[in-house]
């Protein structure tokens, strides 16, 4: 009923396709991998492949994808495995509508939404830990975090680091969504504040 609920709505915007839906994990999965869709709503507990294993599946062989969680749990067990499988954005199913809809348009221009109170855990926890955002990127990414540090554009981050514009567009998604911050504005100069330059030549 849920899934139905949000479909009917997204029907009605006139900038969002839906492209096909699925009742369990392993369905999505293969369904995914016929329509190749830029942006997935995850659910997290379904028969035949919970949601988490999907994410990670998925993201195995469309790292473009966005996967926008859905869901009612925000316990530590079901949080923190989605986000490190790759979710992009987490909502409850207390969301509105219009706030999944929001989350959608925000996942196509590279901006995570994360519901308050999933945030606060994922800061307890650096807290807790002494770990900082920064610290769960690839070592590619922190190359492009350097770039973006610097003020470079994609093409000189391409140029720089020998890579395609897709892949630098691809880099700088996945270091917003770690960092959580909403524009590559704000992860310069999260670079800068914590230290993350470009070596000098």
């Amino acid at each position: 009923m849920v899934r139905r609920g949000i479909i009917s709505y997204l029907l009605t915007e006139p900038n969002i396709e839906v492209v096909g839906e699925a009742s369990s994990g392993n369905d999505g999965i293969k369904l995914v991998s016929q329509v190749q869709p830029d942006i997935v709503l995850m659910d997290l507990l379904m028969e035949n492949g919970n949601g988490i294993y999907a994410t990670k599946e998925i993201l195995s062989f469309l790292p473009t994808c966005k996967i926008i969680i859905i869901t009612s749990y925000y316990d530590d067990q079901q949080v923190f495995p989605a986000l490190e499988a790759g979710a992009f954005s987490y909502l409850l199913k207390t969301a509105s509508a219009d706030e999944i809809v929001q989350a959608i348009y925000k996942a196509v221009q590279g901006e995570t939404i994360i519901e308050p109170k999933v945030a606060n855990k994922m800061i307890n926890r650096f807290r807790q830990s002494g770990r900082k955002p920064h610290d769960d990127l690839t070592e590619r990414e922190l190359d492009v975090l350097k770039c973006l540090g610097e003020g470079m554009t994609n093409q000189e981050i391409s140029e720089e680091l020998f890579i395609g514009i897709k892949t630098v567009k691809t880099h700088v998604s996945n270091i917003l969504s770690k960092l959580n911050v909403s524009d590559r504005t704000q992860a310069a100069v999260y670079a800068n504040r914590n230290g993350i330059l470009k070596s000098k030549r």
